[in-house]
């Protein structure tokens, strides 16, 4: 009874933590615990969890993603430029935005596949790249005066429901069914765990990893799009940074950087915890920078976490063996 009392503790300490630091900032101002600061932190927050649930597939199968920043950069200047500047619809801009994503991810696959170098290095590259394109198709410039259509996207709200939050909650729950319902999740979870055993095992894991990018791709892409209708203006520096966001998310989520384990919710919960210490930060008078002291720690904090619980595993196996 004992075990599975520290078994349940153990599962769920994400979720405690966050209840912790809710109660924490509500008891230091109670204007934290008002519905309408629940929602702004959830609307605040809902494109970040679409890309951490992206940046969550690739880590889940043990790779990484350093130029989700910049592919958010360079998708929501190509969405913003069909509608601006080239007058396309908002459904077809949105469109070639999406595909924009995956072809990104693509790209990333390919060349991480191909070259047979971790995704690490070969998205440190291609960040890079992405960068210099989406500064050279903008001209440096921000693309102002979005239509108030497209803008419905990330500002609208559906039964009083803002709309980017009932994305982010359908988003989570086809990412959930694909992860835990489907023999493709499956294979991301054994690729992760041990690639080569997937590979003897008859799994192609290299048509996995391509799917698993362009799946990230698809769902950073969403992420831009819903961003740049929220500020109703598109700019090559909007984008960059929420990588480390999703990255830390992810790992205080329960997501190994080694790969082979994580859920969904966990992630999600993740997203929540530096949303809810952001927004606490700033009602009690804290500026950015500590806040991006605080998410340094947080992310060193959760690493050291993730190598704890790795090398538990490992003795624990030993003993066993």
């Amino acid at each position: 009874m004992k075990d599975k009392i520290i078994g349940y503790i153990k599962k769920f300490t994400i979720l405690l933590v966050l209840f912790a630091l809710i109660i924490l900032f509500g008891l230091i101002n109670p204007v934290f615990f008002t519905w309408q600061n629940f929602m702004n932190i959830l609307t605040q927050q809902a494109y970040v969890i679409i890309a951490a649930i992206g940046l969550s597939f690739i880590m889940i199968g043990g790779g990484m993603d350093l130029s989700v920043g910049y592919q958010m950069s360079l998708v929501g200047i190509i969405t913003a430029m069909c509608m601006m500047w080239y007058n396309l619809p908002i459904w077809l801009s949105i469109m070639i935005g999406m595909i924009t994503g995956v072809i990104l991810g693509l790209c990333n696959g390919l060349a991480a596949v191909k070259l047979k170098v971790h995704p690490l290095i070969i998205t440190l590259g291609t960040m890079t790249v992405y960068q210099g394109i989406s500064y050279i198709i903008s001209n440096s410039n921000t693309i102002f005066g979005l239509p108030d259509a497209f803008k419905f996207i990330g500002q609208g709200y559906v039964f009083g429901i803002p709309f980017c939050i009932i994305l982010a909650v359908i988003v989570a729950a086809i990412a959930s069914f694909i992860l835990n319902k489907t023999y493709f999740g499956r294979y991301v979870y054994a690729i992760g765990s041990n690639e080569d055993a997937a590979h003897l095992a008859g799994v192609n894991t290299s048509r996995i990893k391509l799917f698993v990018f362009m799946i990230c791709g698809a769902f950073v892409a969403l992420s831009s799009i819903i961003l740049i209708a929220r500020a109703g203006s598109a700019t090559s520096a909007t984008g960059p940074g929420t990588e480390f966001t999703c990255m830390t998310a992810a790992v205080l989520g329960g997501i190994s950087f080694k790969g082979g384990s994580g859920k969904v919710w966990g992630v999600i919960t993740g997203v929540l915890i530096l949303g809810v210490l952001s927004s606490g930060m700033q009602i009690i008078g804290l500026g950015t920078y500590p806040q991006y002291i605080a998410k340094g720690l947080v992310l060193l904090a959760a690493v050291g976490f993730d190598n704890y619980q790795k090398e538990v595993h490992v003795k624990k196996d030993k003993k066993i063996a």
